[in-house]
């Protein structure tokens, strides 16, 4: 794959070739169009493709997973979510719709360890693994081989985040500077990122935290993370290292360690960051033409990007193993019936409130219908909004199914109405 990126990148110009270090790559024109057009943004933390349209989605949160203890468990899991993916992609890729959330790059699993929540807050429910170093490292490395198959060319292609010591305080993230002892770092933040890179045929991109660690480096422009650790330290991972949205801004807007977007976008790159989630790099050109960056460094970003969109497999209509996947494959039976057993067993209880054993001849109410019932919007960390989402809540007498679509938000929703018609247990009732 390597010696045909190569190949590739060599006929583009600077100006070509910065463009498609950015998560919205234009098609070439004066390629003929190839590479065609393609947007790197996608999640699948758990579930696939949710916000492209109907998806199997499975429990609320990627730390419900983690409640499995099970990595086989979650293997089948992420391969349901490469598959659904996958099938998406083909059949948007007919129509030529080469948007947002229509991609085969899934920026999963999010791997930060996530301790004291009731005072960092944030969205670490969004984690595999929570405060468990060692659980969340096994986890991953299922969840990646779950998502990027065992062929060579690749299902879909894994990117794990955010490197490192990230789910700090959430408002805070732009601008904060996390300082965590080399013990600490190694013991408990750093586990789970070698074993993706160094385990499951080694994980196809890492994203960088919008934190600084240690001093100021910001992640996305720390050549401690990306070059010395990552690339030397960690036996030379030879993926991509890709931005969060919008982070390399926060170099001279919040961290302040360059001046302006041109510097900011320079320290990334020569730091080692090769895509840019966001639009700091439309500066790349003048920061060129002010040597603040070589033309070697823009090169090898850009074949690092290639060598993915080829492992990926299809840039030039040529067949894939997964090409046979299709409608049939997206929201099936069969899924379905995996996501209502993970949701089965991935519940905890917290705490017995007087709820078990439970009392004989008192009825137990679980939800309780009105014509307008405030529910709980659900913030489902990059597997959010679709047209068809039921949630299956089972006892041991009857099923409650709730018809309805989940929305992005950690908030509450108000007064958000919630029909009668929605609720039903069956038989009429």
């Amino acid at each position: 794959m390597t010696d045909t990126a190569q190949t590739l990148v060599q006929q583009m110009t600077v100006p070509e070739m910065i463009s498609q270090l950015k998560h919205d790559a234009p098609a070439i024109p004066r390629l003929g169009g190839v590479p065609p057009s393609y947007n790197w943004w996608n999640e699948g933390l758990h579930g696939g493709a949710a916000r492209s349209g109907t998806a199997t989605v499975f429990p609320p949160q990627a730390i419900a997973l983690a409640s499995l203890f099970d990595p086989d468990l979650l293997f089948s899991i992420a391969q349901v979510i490469s598959t659904e993916q996958r099938a998406k992609y083909n059949l948007y890729n007919q129509e030529h719709d080469h948007d947002i959330y229509k991609g085969l790059t899934v920026w999963s699993p999010n791997i930060n360890i996530f301790r004291d929540p009731p005072r960092w807050g944030g969205r670490g429910q969004e984690t595999f693994g929570g405060e468990d170093p060692y659980l969340t490292s096994r986890l991953a490395v299922s969840f990646i081989q779950g998502l990027q198959g065992s062929e060579d060319i690749l299902k879909t292609a894994s990117c794990v985040k955010h490197l490192a010591a990230h789910s700090g305080p959430e408002p805070e993230r732009h601008s904060f500077n996390a300082v965590v002892s080399e013990k600490d770092l190694n013991e408990t933040y750093l586990p789970a990122f070698k074993a993706a890179v160094q385990e499951a045929g080694g994980v196809d991109a890492v994203m960088g935290a919008y934190s600084a660690l240690n001093g100021g480096e910001p992640c996305c422009g720390s050549p401690t993370l990306i070059k010395q650790l990552l690339r030397d330290t960690w036996g030379g991972f030879k993926g991509m290292y890709i931005s969060d949205c919008w982070a390399i801004r926060d170099f001279h807007l919040n961290h302040k360690v360059t001046r302006n977007e041109e510097e900011s976008a320079a320290l990334a790159l020569h730091s080692g960051c090769d895509l840019n989630c966001g639009c700091s790099y439309r500066s790349l050109e003048k920061a060129f033409q002010k040597g603040y960056v070589t033309m070697e460094e823009i090169r090898t970003a850009t074949q690092r990007v290639f060598n993915t969109r080829f492992r990926l497999g299809g840039m030039f209509d040529e067949q894939t193993p997964y090409d046979n996947l299709g409608l049939a494959h997206i929201d099936s039976e069969e899924h379905a019936q995996l996501a209502l057993e993970a949701s089965r067993r991935s519940l905890v209880l917290l705490k017995n409130a007087s709820i078990l054993p439970p009392s004989t001849g008192r009825r137990q109410e679980a939800l309780q219908s009105s014509d307008r019932m405030p529910i709980a919007e659900e913030s489902c960390g990059g597997a959010t909004t679709t047209e068809h989402l039921p949630a299956t809540l089972r006892s041991s007498k009857e099923s409650v199914r709730l018809q309805g679509g989940t929305r992005y938000g950690s908030t509450i929703a108000k007064d958000l109405p919630l029909p009668r018609s929605a609720l039903n247990v069956g038989e009429g009732r």
